[in-house]
This record gives C-alpha cells, sequence and structure tokens, in this order.
C-alpha cells in the first residue's frame, strides 16, 4: 500500500490516527499502533510493533523483530538493531497490570544514536546523542553523549564518532581517523569541537 509519500507492505496494520512521514517505508508484518508519528524517510524492518503514541524522528531505522513501546521517543537518525528491546515498565506484573501512561517509565533515545542487535534498554534512561550500544548490552542507566557501551549491565568502554568509528583512547583531543571530525574531553564527558552539518 502507499499513498504516493509512503510505503506500507500489505501485510502490515495502521491503525487510525497514525502520521507517517515522506518516504517511511513499512515492511512486511509490521503494526503501527494509534496516536504514533513517524518521520520522514524512516525504515522500519519486518514484525515491527511501534506501540500508542510513540515518537519516531526522520531518517530513523528500525530492524526486524523490535517493539517500540508507548513511552518511548527515537529521535532524527536512531538506530535500533535486530531483536534489540525496550521496556516501558519497572516492574511488571499479570496480576496487577500497569497500563496507561501514568505508569510508563519514559525512555528517550538521542540524535544519532545506535542500538546493537538483542540489547535490551531498561525504561526510564536516556541513550546519549551518537551514543553506541553494543549487541546484547543491556542497559540500566543513563549513557552519555558518543559513549560506547557493552555488557551486562552495560558499562562504557570507550567512545564512538558520529560517523560509527570507535576512537582510539586517548586524554584530552583527538581527530577521527576516518571522518576527521574532532573531539575533546572536558570533565570525562567527550564533546565535538566540530559542528557536523546534515
Amino acid at each position: 500500500m502507499s499513498n504516493g509519500n509512503y510505503f506500507v507492505h500489505e501485510s502490515s496494520y495502521v491503525d487510525d490516527q497514525v502520521t507517517i512521514g515522506e518516504g517511511t517505508r513499512i515492511w512486511h508484518f509490521c503494526h503501527i499502533q494509534s496516536g504514533a508519528r513517524i518521520g520522514k524517510k524512516c525504515t522500519i524492518g519486518q514484525n515491527v510493533n511501534i506501540g500508542n503514541n510513540v515518537v519516531i524522528g526522520d531518517f530513523v531505522k528500525i530492524q526486524n523483530n523490535v517493539s517500540v513501546y508507548e513511552g518511548v521517543t527515537l529521535e532524527d537518525y536512531a538506530f535500533c538493531g535486530p531483536s534489540m528491546v525496550f521496556t516501558n515498565v519497572i516492574d511488571p506484573r499479570c496480576k496487577y497490570p500497569q497500563r496507561g501512561a501514568q505508569y510508563y517509565h519514559k525512555t528517550l533515545v538521542r540524535e544519532g544514536a545506535s542500538i546493537g542487535a538483542n540489547a535490551t534498554i531498561v525504561c526510564g534512561h536516556t541513550i546519549g546523542r551518537h551514543a553506541f550500544i553494543g549487541a546484547g548490552a543491556v542497559v540500566t542507566r543513563d549513557v552519555p553523549d558518543y559513549a560506547l557501551m557493552v555488557g551486562v549491565p552495560a558499562r562504557r568502554i570507550g567512545w564512538a564518532c558520529e560517523c560509527g568509528e570507535i576512537l582510539p583512547k586517548f586524554e584530552h583531543e583527538i581527530k577521527c581517523p576516518r571522518c576527521g571530525l574532532n573531539y575533546f574531553i572536558d570533565q570525562g564527558i567527550l564533546h565535538a569541537k566540530d559542528a557536523r552539518s546534515t
């Protein structure tokens, strides 16, 4: 199905009151629930569920078998690897269901962040701009911009450039060997010296 502005595979379902941006492609067996807002030129892979009222920015890529639950926001250029997991309730119980926005802990994935395959993001946290969450990691706290996070629970083992290059260890300043973007560390946090235009 296509309305001329975006594409939805015929096996997928799009509920009422959904906004889909120009150039977005939604592939097989997806469900986009009411109130969801998806930006332009996104790619939604096979078997993806986008929950009620989820906000997805522009140029986002969500790989196969991901559920983006209510309470999650993905900013522009975020990447969700295959079968990664979001949660939205801290202490779920079947016998005592917690449904509705008042129970959901919000999760924010900032611009350009990448979440690897099979990683889990425990709700209520922010993944910083251009952070890189390794495959299988379990994020249990906020993640700084550009942080390279691995393990269970996830811990920072280095820094990643905006372009995705893993930066060599350094103490003060460095230039990315792939794209040339310059960085410096201030009070243990990585900052870009250059403004990158997109």
